[in-house]
């Protein structure tokens, strides 16, 4: 759609990513996303092993000392499986709430990007008040995730407990004045025991394993909760935080300069933005066109990192700047809360300021470096 006043460009001649600075040129659509819609992650899949010992098998008093031994070890070994019973009847208990608590979560995302999707008007309250709602939701799934290193620290002093009784149980086969069948019975509490104490490892590790998934599935909804209040802000659909994308390695060890594409002081080629905002009024809605450009940069380049350059006019007649080149420097500090808000990671953003003879109103520029 052609503008009268350009206030927003996008540069492809780098990247060809979109549009160009003429008027009447293509612009990505300004009314919502063209190609990024909401693809929240998906839950975790919790494991869904049952953890149920196998029990103690009794045995007949020998009279003996290590007879006596065993009654001890055998009632030692009960109580463990009853506590490990117990805290896995716990364990299926918080799978399920986790479960019930993720979906009430994404059904509320989920109605939230609907709405974005089809339009709305900017900051709109009932959207508000559903974000604010999908940010309890997620500190309810966080409270799970307590609940889960809370039950990992229980069962693991009875693993230490199950190790220690397994020891016992093998020194017992030393202690003298044993008959054939003190050790018969020694021999199959020690394999019950064994038994116990690896059921007892799976059950830790398949938890370790929830709760790794839950606390990632948690911080990346967080990022995208934080791009999803910019969407409401401005009633318009993103997409996902730039927070959750996978960096590889060293954001300066490849991609533009392999490609011929970095100029001096790892600006694009040419200096030329790949996108510029021109304030030349009070309120100038950039960020859907700075999402989609920095989003199909990334998904070139996903080791991408971002010059935010403040342009102002030239210094006047006496060397001083004038207001509007001020006046850049906070717009560039604005776009680059944006970028922050869109989960680029501020490491990765760089801000500069700079004076143009040609710049007649104040501009940010945003380049790839």
């Amino acid at each position: 759609m052609p503008f009268r006043k350009p206030r927003l460009v996008l540069v492809a001649a780098v990247l060809a990513l979109a549009g160009c600075d003429s008027v009447g040129s293509p612009f990505p659509s300004l009314s919502g996303p063209s190609s990024s819609t909401y693809a929240g992650n998906q839950p975790p899949e919790l494991g869904s092993t049952y953890f149920e010992p196998s029990g103690v098998t009794p045995g007949a008093p020998t009279g003996t000392f290590v007879g006596q031994k065993i009654v001890g070890f055998r009632q030692e070994l009960g109580a463990l499986q009853t506590a490990i019973r117990n805290q896995n009847e716990q364990l299926q208990n918080i799978r399920n709430k986790t479960i019930q608590d993720s979906q009430a979560y994404h059904e509320n995302v989920a109605g939230m990007n609907a709405r974005l999707q089809v339009g709305t008007t900017p900051g709109n309250p009932v959207l508000m008040n559903r974000w604010e709602q999908a940010q309890a939701q997620l500190n309810t799934i966080n409270d799970d995730i307590i609940l889960m290193n809370q039950l990992s620290a229980q069962i693991t002093t009875n693993s230490a407990m199950a190790n220690y009784l397994l020891d016992s149980v093998r020194a017992a086969f030393s202690l003298s004045g044993a008959v054939d069948e003190d050790h018969r019975q020694l021999r199959v509490l020690e394999d019950e025991t064994q038994q116990t104490v690896v059921l007892i490892e799976r059950l830790l590790k398949e938890l370790s394993q929830d709760v790794a998934r839950q606390q990632q599935y948690v911080s990346n909804e967080k990022q995208n909760l934080s791009a999803l209040a910019l969407a409401i802000k401005n009633g318009q659909l993103y997409g996902t935080s730039f927070a959750n994308r996978p960096i590889l390695g060293n954001p300066n060890a490849q991609g533009f300069a392999a490609s011929g594409l970095q100029g001096p002081g790892g600006f694009a080629a040419g200096g030329q933005p790949l996108v510029m905002v021109r304030f030349d009024r009070g309120s100038v809605d950039y960020e859907t066109a700075l999402y989609e450009a920095v989003n199909n940069a990334l998904s070139r380049y996903p080791n991408a990192s971002f010059q935010v350059v403040a342009v102002g006019p030239a210094l006047n007649a006496v060397g001083q700047a004038t207001p509007n080149t001020a006046q850049a420097r906070l717009y560039a500090e604005r776009v680059v809360r944006s970028l922050q808000g869109m989960g680029v990671d501020p490491n990765r953003i760089g801000l500069s300021a700079t004076t143009s003879p040609s710049a007649q109103y104040p501009e940010v520029h945003v380049l790839l470096r």
